[in-house]
């Protein structure tokens, strides 16, 4: 292994939160660290300079603690004459698999991968989980570091160690994309947010929901944000576009209406749909349980067209077939029938929007299609599927 305790030995590249969190973790292990960063900010607990070459230029180790793959590419060509040939690249940032490969493909057996798995706490505790892929000689270089941080686990190659990163996030953002639906629906039943907040930590979602709770509560002025939405609603997008499999969670997330800075728990925070929206699904609700076309006419737009498949064969149906479906008086058996709308996403003027009703023996999933028109909500066109159960 290298020495490391040569002045300058390890180069911090990036003092965001997490950054400055390990320079300062490894500073206080007593190794000897300089840090850099692009926006010049940083905490005052880390030795820095202003030249990412001088931070380099006598650094054993070089540990990149930067926002995306962009930004470690672009880092990467501003020191790369500085570089010793014998320095070791430690990349702990988050970036899609292909822009991972090809850094390791770049820089060879120089190179070792390994996003983590933590926030700062876990940073200054030493308690990360540590994703590592690299040659045997590059890891056995930066165990010591790595050890220092946290737990090391060893991933084959350093795309594998990138997919890992970005799925566990994903895990994270569906954790605050269901404590945000449990608070919207505690917020519907009239529940005070601290007791649902008591009753949530001893749940499932217990341990973020008690990390979280100055957050949750509106005490975010006065707390530190760990991870950000920013941060989550980027990794959801790589991960979106490198599974190139749809990722409802991204849109989600990136519809949440907080600042980019903001703690990722905000995003559970975010109030539920203008009720407004939901007018026209009331309105169609109502012409079900009352066989009043009249509701349909206020639901959907004069042009709008009912879809779908019936005895096998396609149909599409204007508004005024459709209303003709219906007699003017509930079904004989509407006090066991019900309706409810199961999800609606709303971007800017137009949403989409998914209902089951539970008919008898038939099932049916409608999907909506709805527009903003003259400050009203309506619904444009309606596709659906029948599900006969014998």
């Amino acid at each position: 292994m290298a020495d490391m305790t040569n002045p300058h030995t390890i180069a911090v590249l990036g003092l965001g939160r997490m950054g400055d969190a390990i320079a300062t973790r490894l500073t206080a292990q007593d190794w000897d660290v300089v840090g850099w960063t692009r926006s010049g900010r940083a905490s005052g607990a880390v030795r820095t300079t202003g030249d990412p070459n001088e931070a380099v230029a006598k650094a054993d180790l070089v540990v990149l603690a930067l926002f995306d793959g962009p930004a470690c590419r672009q880092v990467l060509d501003d020191v790369r004459d500085s570089l010793r040939a014998d320095t070791i690249v430690l990349n702990t940032s988050t970036v899609a698999p292909a822009e991972a490969s090809r850094l390791a493909r770049r820089l060879g057996s120089s190179y070792v991968h390994a996003p983590v798995l933590g926030s700062v706490p876990a940073v200054a505790a030493g308690a990360l989980q540590i994703l590592a892929a690299g040659d045997q000689d590059g890891l056995d270089r930066v165990r010591a570091v790595l050890e220092t941080l946290g737990t090391v686990r060893r991933v084959d190659d350093a795309s594998t160690a990138a997919a890992l990163k970005l799925i566990a996030n994903n895990s994270l953002t569906g954790a605050i994309l269901a404590l945000r639906d449990s608070l919207r629906q505690a917020d519907a039943l009239g529940l005070a947010r601290a007791q649902v907040l008591d009753v949530l930590e001893l749940g499932q979602l217990g341990g973020l929901v008690a990390r979280k709770r100055p957050f949750l509560v509106g005490e975010s002025l006065t707390a530190t944000a760990e991870f950000t939405v920013g941060a989550l609603a980027k990794d959801m997008a790589l991960l979106a576009a490198a599974s190139d499999t749809p990722l409802r969670s991204a849109a989600n997330l990136a519809d949440t209406p907080a600042s980019p800075e903001a703690d990722i728990a905000v995003a559970a925070t975010a109030p539920a749909v203008d009720d407004t929206v939901l007018e026209p699904l009331r309105a169609y609700i109502r012409g079900h349980a009352t066989g009043d076309p009249a509701h349909f006419r206020d639901a959907f737009l004069p042009t709008a067209h009912i879809e779908g498949i019936r005895d096998g064969a396609f149909v599409s149906w204007p508004l005024d077939e459709y209303c003709a479906l219906f007699q003017g008086r509930p079904a004989s058996d509407e006090p066991t029938r019900s309706r409810r709308i199961d999800a609606i996403d709303v971007h800017g003027t137009v949403a989409t929007a998914t209902m089951t009703l539970l008919h008898g023996t038939d099932t049916f999933t409608d999907i909506f299609l709805l527009v903003r028109v003259d400050g009203c909500w309506r619904i444009a066109n309606k596709a659906y599927h029948r599900r006969f159960e014998h």
